[in-house]
């Protein structure tokens, strides 16, 4: 299966420009044939937008945004996951949604905030990302901080997951190219998984962002790798094609029968 990963520009930070860039990005994905694609943590709303992000957050089930994208989704025959806040009651969360071509909708709260600025913003999520079955393809959902945790990339994997998909907001630092380059791959390896992980580029009036989008493989190989600019990347997903890595570093099938004692 061949999937896209969108770098977007943070500079965008009016809300309709940025729905139009996914548009446009949607397109281009759709047609180089693409059957999923991602876009960073907080694609619609900005991640650097502070509080007004709150007053653009919008429900799951009655979201106009939302509702936009899925008929995006069916137009184009694509499958997509965004970043985007969700309202729930009093509370905000930072979420990714997948959206598919027939019209269903899967949400993944953020569980690990980055932060205080997110901590002031959001309510983490309690529930871990559902599996989600697409065409072939057991999908697992991340955001940003949460696949610098282990063990989060670890459950899924356990789970059956074999591509795990993550919309980031990765700061420029040092440790942000380490992150991007290195941590992203192990966790691939480690748990003999596909990540496809999604980042914006440039800065907004917050952050300055580290670009570094990617596609990681099983054997811990780049299958894709942006710069610092806004592009659009593209890979395929190959589960069979890693057999001889998975036999190779057992992992998971050695970690059932793993005693801490």
């Amino acid at each position: 299966m061949k999937i896209a990963v969108c770098q977007m520009d943070a500079a965008i930070n009016d809300q309709e420009e940025r729905l139009c860039e996914i548009e446009r990005s949607a397109f281009e994905a759709a047609e180089e044939g693409a059957r999923i694609l991602v876009f960073p943590e907080l694609a619609v709303t900005g991640y650097g937008a502070g509080e007004m992000i709150a007053s653009l957050a919008e429900s799951f089930e009655e979201s106009p945004v939302l509702a936009r994208l899925s008929a995006l989704a069916k137009k184009l025959e694509l499958a997509m996951v965004v970043g985007v806040a969700l309202k729930q009651a009093d509370h905000v969360f930072n979420a990714g949604v997948f959206l598919t071509p027939d019209g269903s909708r899967t949400a993944y709260s953020k569980v690990q905030l980055y932060g205080t600025y997110e901590k002031d913003l959001f309510q983490p999520g309690d529930a871990p990302s559902l599996i989600v079955e697409f065409e072939g393809l057991k999908l697992g959902f991340l955001v940003c901080f949460d696949v610098e945790f282990p063990e989060r990339t670890r459950d899924l994997a356990m789970r059956g997951a074999n591509l795990v998909l993550v919309p980031t907001a990765l700061p420029k630092s040092s440790a942000g190219a380490f992150i991007a380059g290195s941590v992203v791959p192990v966790r691939a390896f480690e748990s003999q998984i596909f990540i496809a992980y999604a980042n914006h580029c440039g800065a907004d009036q917050s952050f300055a962002y580290q670009g570094r989008s990617c596609v990681a493989a099983p054997d811990g190989a780049l299958l894709a790798s942006a710069s610092m600019n806004a592009e659009l990347l593209f890979a395929d997903i190959k589960p069979q094609a890693y057999e001889h890595s998975r036999k190779q570093n057992p992992y998971l099938d050695e970690l059932v029968n793993f005693d801490p004692a």
